[in-house]
């Protein structure tokens, strides 16, 4: 019997976009076909194959990285089994509309249904859980099937996030994948199963459900014992301007990674390079926006009595200071003991600025800044303060 010929009176017609070439049993069942169909179009020398348990890819040759990650995906947000449903062939095996229809294609070489950094070109155990986030779900382009609450994370994600060191899909052996603690799945194939009680929400990359990128660097760090591999994969993505090093810290701190001596010392780099990064930002907001030139990286202490602050900026004539939240309570910008209302009982205007905002939106805080020192004559008289440099 020729495999490529239908098991069924009514062939499974492919999609007017072809790309629903990874589909699980649930959804073949959807279509009234059953095990003992789906086992003999998977036989040797068969159109189909089956690429994980449940999971079937709709064509006999090598699957792409786009239709692996579906897969994965697939694999891993699948509902729990359901009764199958039997074959029933006749009329209703008919495919109601095009956007429904399953795919069937003729033995060949897979055509390379990737694009951007889903390239399959040269140059396109579980883990501990990351940060506090909501749960979120993807669906898969054109899959039909949500993937349920999965979501890539680790080296295959920041190959979608297009980070430069990242090794490309296609040399990956495995996917590592975000499912619930609660989920009952284990890793098989190419998937390896990452059980989290912290799900973070994902971001949607080319149909595909991907962890944020402080989170998908934390996981992959989990898994690196090279020391220079950590730090060059970190401080890469900070000094790209990927992501800040506060948040990559404390993804790194909600993974428990940073009692590892190697994670420690890059993270040490990154928060010297992020504080760096978010100087110039503050230094070119205040040349650009024509503001008063401050005293900049001043400790601030009353006449003969201990420091109560350290900021990036201070404007003595207005009592207005400025510290950047480089996202680490010990990093110095302020001491533990001076929180803001200290400032204030000095009379002191205190304003922050997170990195993000010096970088997306520099005349945001400029406003906020310039606020704060046309209210200065408003304002009660401050306390004496001696501003010396750090």
């Amino acid at each position: 019997m020729n495999h490529n010929t239908p098991l069924s009176p009514h062939p499974l017609r492919p999609p007017a976009d072809g790309r629903r070439l990874v589909l699980t049993a649930r959804q073949l069942r959807e279509h009234r076909v059953g095990a003992a169909t789906a086992a003999e179009r998977c036989r040797p020398g068969g159109p189909w194959q089956q690429i994980l348990p449940g999971v079937y890819l709709l064509h006999p040759g090598p699957p792409t990285s786009e239709e692996r990650l579906h897969a994965a995906l697939l694999y891993a947000g699948r509902p729990a089994p359901g009764r199958a449903v039997p074959e029933q062939p006749g009329p209703e095996n008919r495919v109601p509309s095009a956007p429904e229809r399953m795919p069937e294609r003729e033995p060949g070489p897979a055509p390379d249904r990737t694009r951007g950094c889903l390239s399959d070109g040269p140059d396109g155990p579980d883990s501990p859980d990351g940060p506090t986030g909501a749960p979120g779900s993807g669906s898969g382009t054109g899959s039909g099937e949500p993937f349920g609450s999965a979501v890539i994370t680790g080296e295959a994600a920041l190959a979608l996030h297009c980070l430069p060191s990242a090794p490309p899909l296609i040399s990956l052996d495995r996917f590592d994948v975000l499912v619930p603690r609660s989920r009952r799945v284990r890793s098989t194939g190419h998937v390896r199963i990452v059980r989290t009680a912290r799900l973070p929400r994902p971001l949607e990359i080319t149909g595909v459900p991907v962890a944020p990128l402080p989170r998908a660097l934390a996981d992959a760090a989990a898994r690196l014992t090279d020391a220079a591999g950590v730090r060059g994969l970190l401080t890469e993505a900070v000094r790209a301007g990927c992501c800040e090093a506060g948040a990559l810290v404390r993804e790194l701190s909600r993974a428990r990674l940073l009692t590892r001596p190697h994670v420690m010392e890059a993270a040490d780099a990154l928060l010297a390079q992020g504080r760096a990064v978010a100087e110039g930002r503050l230094y070119a907001m205040v040349r650009e926006h024509r503001l008063p030139e401050p005293l900049w990286n001043v400790d601030l202490r009353l006449p003969g009595g201990p420091g109560f602050g350290r900021v990036d900026a201070y404007w003595p004539e207005q009592a207005v200071a400025l510290r950047i939240d480089h996202g680490r309570p010990d990093d110095g910008a302020l001491p533990a003991g001076a929180p803001r209302e200290q400032f204030e009982r000095y009379g002191l205007t205190l304003v922050g600025a997170a990195p993000g905002r010096l970088r997306d939106a520099p005349d945001e805080q400029a406003t906020v800044v310039r606020t704060a020192l046309m209210a200065a004559p408003d304002c009660e008289p401050p306390a004496p303060v001696v501003a010396l440099p750090h």
